[in-house]
C-alpha cells in the first residue's frame, strides 16, 4: 500500500511538472497592474486590444505617401529604418511604425494567424484617419503580414514591399525541391524548431525555454546565421545599444516571439504563388528585396516565389546579409523604388 502511494505522489509530481513546463506564464500585459506602463500612443481594436504606434515623416495632413511598417522578429515599433530626411520632405513621406501583436506596448492575441494580421492594420489605418489607401513594408518575418495584405486587403494597397521576406516551408505551391533544400541549410536546431512550430505549436513553449539543448540560433544570436556585413552592423550596434529595444520582449517571450513563429510557420490558407496582381492596370507596384549573403532567409525560395509572379519587382541585393535595413544607402534604394 505504501509503495502504490509513493508511485501515485510520484505521478502527480511528475504531472504537475510536465503541466508547467508546457504551460507559458500569463503575459505582462501594458496598462493592467504589475504589468509594463503605457508610453506610447496606442489605438484600441474592435476586439478590445490595443495596437501602440509611433508616427514618423511628415506630417499626416500634407503627405502625399502613407507607409506602414512592419517590424521582424525580436523588434518592435522602435526599429531602425535610415531614412535621409531630403528624401522624405521630397517624397511627401509618413511613416507609421507599429507593435505587432504581443510586441512592445501592442496587447497579445493568442489566436493571431497570418489572417488577422491584414485586419489589425486594416483597422490601425482605420483609427488612424490615414485614407483609403496606404503602403505596406514588411522587414523579415514581418513580411507574412505584407502578404496578408496581398490576399485579403489588396483593395487597401498602393504598394507593397518585402524586404528579406520569410519563408514558411510548408507552402503548399512552391516546389518541395526548393523548399526541402532550403531547409536543410538551416541549422539543424532551428530545422527542429520550425517543425514544432508547424506541427505541435502547443510544445512550442517548453522547446524554447528548456535547458537539455539549443532550440533557436535567432534567440540566443548564434553567429554562425549574420553574414560578414550583418556582423560588421552588430558590433556597431553593441557599442551603442538602444534603451528602447528592451521593451521589445517586456510582455513575455511567448506572447510575441513564440505566437509570431506559430503564425508564420502555420498552414496558410493561401499560398504566395497563388497571389493575384492587386495593380494590374499600373497604379501601384510590388517590390521584394532579397540579400544575398542572408544565412536566416534563403534566396532560393523568394527567387523562386517572384518567376512565378512576374509582376513582383525583384530585387538582389549582393554583398549584403539579412541586416539589410541597418544601412542608410539600402533604405534609401527600398523607399526610391516604391515611387518609380
Amino acid at each position: 500500500m505504501m509503495v502504490l502511494s509513493v508511485i501515485v505522489a510520484i505521478l502527480v509530481c511528475l504531472i504537475g511538472y510536465i503541466y508547467r513546463s508546457l504551460k507559458p506564464p500569463p503575459p505582462r500585459i501594458c496598462g493592467v497592474r504589475h504589468g509594463p506602463p503605457v508610453t506610447s500612443p496606442r489605438i484600441k481594436l474592435s476586439d478590445g486590444r490595443y495596437l501602440a504606434y509611433r508616427e514618423s515623416g511628415v506630417d499626416k495632413a500634407k503627405a502625399k505617401h502613407k507607409i506602414i511598417v512592419f517590424h521582424g522578429f525580436n523588434s518592435s515599433k522602435d526599429m531602425e529604418f535610415p531614412i535621409p530626411e531630403e528624401l522624405i520632405e521630397k517624397h511627401g513621406i509618413y511613416f507609421i511604425f507599429f507593435d505587432r501583436a504581443g510586441y512592445g506596448e501592442s496587447d497579445p492575441h493568442p489566436s493571431r494567424t497570418v489572417k488577422s494580421e491584414a485586419y489589425d492594420i486594416q483597422e490601425l489605418a482605420d483609427k488612424l484617419k490615414i485614407g483609403p489607401k496606404f503602403y505596406v513594408l514588411g522587414i523579415s518575418l514581418g513580411a507574412y503580414s505584407v502578404y496578408s495584405c496581398l490576399k485579403y486587403i489588396p483593395h487597401r494597397l498602393a504598394g507593397a514591399v518585402l524586404v528579406v521576406p520569410f519563408v514558411n516551408y510548408w507552402w503548399t505551391k512552391v516546389r518541395q525541391d526548393i523548399l526541402s533544400k532550403a531547409f536543410d541549410l538551416m541549422p539543424k536546431n532551428d530545422q527542429w524548431t520550425f517543425r514544432v512550430a508547424h506541427y505541435v505549436p502547443w510544445l512550442l513553449y517548453w522547446w524554447l525555454t528548456q535547458k537539455l539543448f539549443s532550440s533557436s540560433s535567432m534567440i540566443t544570436g548564434n553567429p554562425a546565421l549574420w553574414s560578414d556585413k550583418d556582423l560588421e552592423v552588430i558590433k556597431k550596434k553593441s557599442k551603442n545599444p538602444s534603451p528602447v529595444m528592451e521593451k521589445n520582449r517586456q510582455q513575455g517571450d511567448h506572447e510575441c516571439l513564440h505566437r509570431d513563429m506559430i503564425a508564420g510557420f502555420a498552414t496558410w490558407e493561401f499560398d504566395p504563388t497563388e497571389l493575384e496582381n492587386p495593380f494590374a492596370g499600373g497604379e501601384g507596384s510590388v517590390h521584394m528585396w532579397q540579400a544575398m549573403e542572408d544565412r536566416i532567409i534563403p534566396h532560393e525560395v523568394n527567387h523562386y516565389i517572384s518567376q512565378k509572379l512576374p509582376w513582383i519587382k525583384y530585387h538582389e541585393v549582393s554583398g549584403y546579409g539579412h541586416l539589410l535595413t541597418a544601412e542608410e544607402e539600402k533604405c534609401k534604394d527600398i523607399i526610391k523604388a516604391i515611387f518609380v
